[in-house]
């Protein structure tokens, strides 16, 4: 039998994009509630523990509700909202963090997909906290800005709608310095403190350039550009998805596109400097829709049914 998926809140902007990448595949069956069931509890609890894995596109409280509602032991569950992403007992949904990730996510009931944010910082912070290059307390900002899709719904009716005349052309957030992306950022890059994280949106519908500057004065002696370039291409040395552009490609660059991955589930990672006065920049760009939210889910997701499927292989050769 096919294994079925079940995608609770399919209707939303991470749902609609999960369900897209899914169309056409004939090694799972998506499992759909009719428009007038969709947010009936009993049926709704049903779906969920008659799947095989539920996608979660839920907001925070509803995703507490509906983990809450599975009673079905055999359900593992990817977890698009923010709800658990700092829990004990989920395992991070970022296959490439560290190694044995993806295993641990392939074998794991409970994954928390990564924040789209949270994506592009840790990808880029965790392999040098690791590598000892970036001290684990360092005083870090870190910027970027997202398509407004970020936003949800409420992003793309603002500027698709029909008031999309006076939605403003780009506009930064987050000015509390209380961004609930903060605390998964410190803990999953491996950060003793939380970093000043200034989020924004720009008037283009998906796409993320995240940035974070760096004083080499301030780092471990004989640090570099070139050597937070070499550790971070040797992490993601193979990796299908990740990719660290090397110097001579970073150089030739005069702007980042945060448009430049929509549509796909890749990552480019690019560190730029000024030698001379020993400043180094970090970069992230990928689709929020992609690697930071509907790509991710799919790419855990296909981690879970390759376990499956081997599991099965070998039940049914013993």
């Amino acid at each position: 039998m096919l294994p079925i998926v079940y995608i609770d809140g399919d209707q939303g902007t991470t749902g609609l994009q999960i369900r897209a990448r899914l169309q056409g595949r004939t090694d799972l069956r998506v499992l759909t509630l009719r428009a007038d069931r969709r947010k009936r509890p009993g049926a709704r609890a049903e779906a969920l523990n008659h799947c095989d894995i539920a996608i979660l596109c839920l907001p925070d409280d509803a995703a507490r509700e509906a983990v809450a509602m599975i009673h079905n032991p055999a359900v593992r569950v990817i977890d698009a909202s923010s709800a658990h992403r700092t829990q004990a007992g989920w395992v991070y949904g970022f296959p490439e963090m560290t190694e044995g990730q993806a295993e641990r996510i392939a074998q794991s009931t409970r994954v928390t997909n990564p924040g789209c944010y949270p994506t592009g910082a840790v990808a880029l912070l965790r392999p040098l906290v690791d590598a000892g290059l970036l001290p684990r307390d360092h005083p870090l900002t870190i910027h970027a800005v997202s398509g407004y899709s970020g936003r949800g719904r409420a992003g793309v009716d603002e500027h698709e709608g029909p008031d999309a005349a006076q939605a403003l052309p780009f506009q930064v957030y987050g000015l509390g310095l209380q961004h609930k992306h903060a605390p998964e950022m410190a803990l999953h890059a491996g950060l003793a403190h939380r970093p000043v994280f200034v989020p924004a949106y720009g008037a283009y519908r998906q796409g993320i350039v995240l940035t974070i500057p760096l004083h080499l004065r301030m780092l471990p002696a004989g640090v570099d550009a070139q050597r937070l370039r070499t550790a971070l291409a040797a992490h993601y040395s193979g990796s299908r998805h990740v990719e660290v552009l090397p110097a001579e490609a970073s150089k030739a660059l005069a702007r980042l596109d945060p448009q430049l991955l929509n549509g796909t589930n890749d990552l480019q990672l690019a560190v730029f400097d000024n030698a001379a006065e020993g400043q180094v920049l970090l970069s992230a760009v990928f689709d929020n829709l992609g690697k930071g939210a509907s790509g991710a889910a799919v790419q855990n997701l296909d981690l879970m049914l390759e376990q499956m499927q081997m599991a099965g292989l070998q039940l049914n050769a013993a």
